[in-house]
């Protein structure tokens, strides 16, 4: 099975500063190690000790609450993956449309996993706040969130 790589460039806008395209960078960065390489060790070492917001109220706060949920998820789906289809830069925001799936015989095809939204915030190049919006596009993936949904595991709220 090989892994997704996700290549910045191709998302890169004329109108971006050199701002906007370091944060962009470093989201696409992140997205690469966490759902598509699986990289936790690597994310938790970098983001030690440094802010990380949570607004998904199905996660902890902080990076270890983002890790321990994909650990766990992997578990279960390990050819889990992003491909990322837009990217949009306002800022110290990033909002990345994705299309998650998690069998690599899925990819490419929407009618399975994940249609995902998620929005960081960056500050100094570490992503330190995160919301998403997430929609199952299959039943079995409807009914895995009936079942893990219900849990609140932060207090952030979800703006």
């Amino acid at each position: 099975m090989s892994t997704p790589l996700i290549n910045a460039a191709d998302f890169e806008q004329t109108h971006w500063s050199d701002k906007d395209k370091a944060n962009a960078n470093a989201v696409i960065a992140f997205i690469q190690q966490l759902m598509n390489e699986h990289d936790f060790d690597s994310l938790a070492a970098r983001y030690a000790g440094k802010p990380y917001k949570q607004h998904n109220r199905t996660m902890a706060d902080g990076i270890d609450g983002v890790l321990s949920t994909l650990r766990d998820f992997i578990k279960i789906a390990p050819e889990f993956s992003y491909e990322v289809k837009r990217v949009l830069v306002d800022g110290d925001y990033v909002s990345v449309h994705s299309h998650a799936t998690l069998k690599a015989k899925h990819r490419g095809d929407d009618s399975q996993g994940l249609n995902i939204i998620d929005t960081w915030k960056v500050e100094n190049g570490y992503l330190v706040e995160h919301w998403d919006a997430v929609q199952s596009m299959s039943l079995s993936m409807r009914t895995y969130a009936l079942f893990t949904g219900g849990k609140v595991r932060n207090q952030n709220g979800v703006y």
